[in-house]
């Protein structure tokens, strides 16, 4: 089972750049199925990190609450659609399944067959005899269900309509009883009465199956090759042989092409009702062309193993994957204050420390090791310092930090101080994004006394272009605050040059009218000195939305 390293929603590039590398070193040292995922996917600096690094995207999760593709079997055994009756039917009872889906060549379920359809057919109902006679099959299907042999073969391998008789009687009384069946079609079913084979060789019936074990006269044969009568051999006595026949019908005759089918993504509790409601006992799971995935019964949905996690960058569920709460969390590795009610029903490893990077934790972790990072992880994880310290610049900055980026420097191929002058550099996130894209690329939200707030932050080389989106950046704001239902959104611009930060503000007015940063304009604030949403500005939210009552 996969062990997902994931960062919050709307990740950053430490985000990002912290679960690649965890998984990273977890692959090497005590978790071979980790594999690194992401809440969203990457802004532009980051994409620049990865393509730098030369390492794909993580995988993208928006939601790990159990999916049908969760739950599925993925070794199915099912049934082709031209498949006679008795193989499935002996599949099934081998491996006591009581279902299967039906593919076509290309996988797709063009059906379901149950083993109690099958038994409806193979018994045939009192009133329903004589459709009991007619089957569409081969000759060659025939042979193979009796475990016979061909005395005379002729077109074996085409699909015909058959009429099944049963030789038990004179031979008038077989002379007269056959006339009402159209000779071409019939197979007839005879044991050692030469007479009765030879009766229906003259009439030109389509075929013979000798019972019992037994084999038609060497003369016969040659009547029955002049007159193209097929003739079989069956191992088998009369009754036996004859409810073997029924099941060389092909296995599309007695599946169901209504069934309830679903696709890999979709989750169990929106699919529960729809599960319990139908009358089937098995159900496909299906990829986006249609083909097999995998099938689960009702009873898989009764306890799903839940997905397992490990949280890096953040550590409350309100910044959490969707589903986090339902999921197993192994580990926390964060850098920011604690809180969101994040929970477990066990112990699990919880780091938590004063940096200003979780990639600077993560980096630690390899030295601690011993174990000497890829170049492309080594860039990844010094990224993620980079971008969360401004390249140490910022007050989060720590000693550790310091150490931990030089200690990376002698396992990328970069010169640092370059790299990130072209980091910073590189696509202004309000220069190319939709208003939406830019408060949703690095938003984060908390709940505190009551309130609930969502903080945005972009860092650009500048204030130009935040000037002339100033507007719409705030009508962007205003509109999220009343379509999520939270009390407060606010939009942090850093300009890295100066070191100063721009608090563009919408919500409740208790809260606007308890900001005490300095004014520019309506709903716009002055922050000099202030780079840092978590240790700046975050703790003073706090502050005030603890002072005042909702």
């Amino acid at each position: 089972m996969n062990t997902y390293v994931i960062g919050h929603r709307n990740p950053d590039t430490d985000a990002i750049c912290s679960a690649i590398a965890y998984a990273d070193l977890l692959r090497r040292t005590t978790n071979p199925n980790a594999v690194a995922a992401a809440c969203g996917t990457a802004n532009l600096r980051t994409k620049f990190v990865l393509k730098r690094a030369e390492l794909p995207h993580p995988r993208l999760m928006m939601d790990v609450r159990p999916t049908t593709g969760d739950i599925c079997r993925r070794n199915v055994l099912a049934a082709r659609a031209d498949e006679p009756f008795m193989e499935v039917y002996r599949r099934m009872q081998q491996h006591h399944i009581k279902a299967v889906p039906v593919l076509d060549t290309d996988r797709r379920v063009v059906g379901m067959v149950s083993l109690m359809r099958l038994m409806q057919l193979l018994i045939p109902d009192e009133h329903d005899l004589g459709e009991q006679r007619i089957l569409h099959s081969t000759l060659a299907r025939i042979r193979s269900v009796l475990g016979a042999s061909f005395q005379n073969e002729v077109h074996a391998q085409r699909v015909e309509q058959f009429v099944m008789f049963i030789g038990a009687m004179s031979r008038d009384g077989f002379q007269d009883r056959i006339q009402n069946y159209p000779a071409e079609k019939l197979i007839v079913l005879v044991g050692d009465r030469p007479s009765i084979q030879t009766a229906a060789i003259e009439m030109g019936v389509r075929a013979v199956i000798i019972t019992g074990g037994f084999k038609m006269s060497p003369e016969l044969v040659d009547l029955a090759t002049e007159k193209g009568v097929a003739v079989i051999s069956s191992p088998l006595d009369t009754a036996m042989t004859a409810l073997l026949v029924r099941t060389a019908k092909p296995i599309k005759e007695a599946m169901n092409a209504e069934f309830v089918s679903f696709r890999s993504h979709e989750l169990l509790h929106t699919i529960r009702d729809e599960v319990q409601e139908a009358g089937q006992d098995l159900f496909p799971v299906l990829d986006d062309e249609d083909r097999l995935i995998g099938v689960f019964a009702k009873s898989d949905m009764i306890e799903p193993t839940p997905a397992q996690l490990i949280l890096v960058d953040h550590n409350e569920y309100s910044q959490a994957v969707q589903g986090a709460p339902e999921a197993q969390i192994l580990e926390v590795i964060d850098h920011h204050r604690i809180g969101g009610g994040l929970m477990s029903r066990e112990p699990i490893r919880f780091i938590n420390d004063v940096v200003g990077s979780t990639c600077t934790m993560i980096a630690r972790m390899f030295r601690q090791h011993a174990i000497m990072p890829d170049p492309g992880i080594a860039l990844c994880m010094a990224s993620g310092i980079i971008s969360d310290t401004l390249y140490l610049k910022s007050p989060t900055t720590t000693d550790v930090d310091r150490d931990m980026l030089a200690w990376l420097e002698h396992y990328v191929n970069v010169n640092l101080e370059d790299y990130a002058q072209e980091f910073f550099a590189e696509g202004s996130t309000l220069s190319i994004s939709s208003v939406e894209e830019v408060l949703a690329s690095d938003r984060k939200t908390y709940t505190e006394n009551g309130w609930t707030l969502a903080v945005s932050q972009a860092e650009e080389l500048g204030m130009e272009r935040f000037h002339e989106r100033k507007a719409d950046l705030l009508a962007a704001l205003v509109a999220y605050v009343e379509s999520n239902a939270i009390d407060f959104a606010c939009l942090m611009i850093t300009d890295i040059t100066t070191q100063s930060s721009l608090l563009l503000a919408a919500g409740h007015p208790k809260i606007m009218g308890a900001i005490d940063y300095p004014p520019l304009e309506r709903n716009l604030y002055d922050l000099p000195g202030i780079v840092s949403r978590k240790k700046q500005l975050l703790p003073q939210l706090m502050w005030i939305l603890n002072r005042v009552q909702k």
